[in-house]
């Protein structure tokens, strides 16, 4: 068992405050987290949080460095990094506002309800308000002890979080990938099947969140690859598929993660424009009892692609053909 994976015995005993913020993850996340800074973490390098929302996980981890006997809180900082915005591309919901819902006068932003409810620790806490590119320092080399990824919804993120946080990662630093159960966010996995000679993974996931910590220097060349997103499609489905050999059920049980991955593999292809194979992947899981009851959206934008695509062939020829007919 990792040293992480110790703390997984303890999380029936955490009792977090009833009033905790508003949180889109699990009770059982938030407890890791709170174990996490309680148990693992002591603020010597960098501690961040990409991707706050409206502060419950970020509330449970920083009351768990609260009660830490090894985090100072007068040198320690934790880094909370989000948009604060609701919006059309921001993932947020109005439930991050403390009333639930924005502000009568039309207004976006929740970061006062933010510092509001973490105004407990605020004296450690170092609030990064904005795009994640602009609020980043290209320039801070500073190693990362702890990165809770929570915000990488698109490649144009996941790019910023490879190049900017991935590569100050050390063997010690612990890594929380939240959306890990989110088949439309693939890099998220395929990236992950590129660092399994470098991590452990310290056990079952936790509902969504795949833990790790980094053992072993990441080479330069394979974060570069990462950043870059630099695999051919075949290498990517490769990569996941190792993942698959690591990560079954999350610990509740109720996630299966194999065909949560299976369908992770069909968005790759998808996103390469190769609709017949991306169908072909996915219609096998359509049957699937957790799949077919939280994903069937999926399904439907993977058929409506393949069907769009006149069948998902997608070669040339096949499209020039197409357009001479139709002349």
């Amino acid at each position: 068992m990792t040293n992480l994976g110790r703390l997984y015995s303890m999380l029936d005993d955490v009792t977090l405050p009833d009033d905790l913020p508003y949180s889109q993850v699990s009770s059982w996340e938030l407890r890791f987290l709170y174990l996490l800074g309680r148990h693992r973490l002591n603020g010597e390098d960098r501690l961040v949080e990409l991707g706050s929302g409206g502060g419950g996980s970020t509330y449970a981890l920083a009351l768990g460095l609260r009660d830490s006997p090894v985090f100072d809180e007068r040198s320690g900082r934790l880094h909370a990094y989000d948009f604060f915005h609701v919006g059309k591309g921001t993932f947020a919901t109005e439930k991050f506002f403390t009333a639930g819902a924005r502000p009568s006068d039309g207004d976006t932003s929740f970061l006062d309800d933010f510092r509001g409810r973490l105004a407990p620790f605020l004296p450690f806490l170092e609030i990064h308000a904005g795009d994640i590119w602009r609020t980043s320092d290209p320039e801070d080399t500073s190693d990362i002890e702890f990165l809770h990824i929570d915000i990488a919804k698109t490649p144009r993120v996941f790019r910023c979080v490879s190049e900017r946080f991935l590569t100050r990662l050390r063997p010690g630093s612990v890594v929380l990938h939240q959306d890990f159960a989110g088949p439309r966010l693939p890099w998220l996995h395929y990236s992950t099947g590129a660092l399994l000679p470098y991590i452990e993974i310290a056990g079952p996931p936790i509902r969504s969140t795949l833990a790790f910590e980094v053992t072993r220097s990441i080479p330069e060349d394979v974060l570069k690859t990462i950043s870059e997103d630099a695999f051919t499609l075949d290498e990517k489905l490769r990569l996941i598929s190792a993942v698959q050999d690591r990560v079954d059920r999350d610990h509740t049980g109720g996630i299966p993660f194999r065909s949560v991955l299976e369908l992770a593999k069909a968005y790759a292809a998808h996103y390469e424009g190769r609709h017949r194979q991306a169908w072909t992947l996915a219609k096998k899981l359509t049957e699937d009892e957790y799949l077919a009851r939280t994903r069937a959206d999926h399904f439907k934008q993977l058929r409506a692609a393949y069907e769009k695509d006149g069948g998902g062939s997608g070669s040339l020829l096949t499209k020039l053909a197409k357009k001479v007919a139709g002349r």
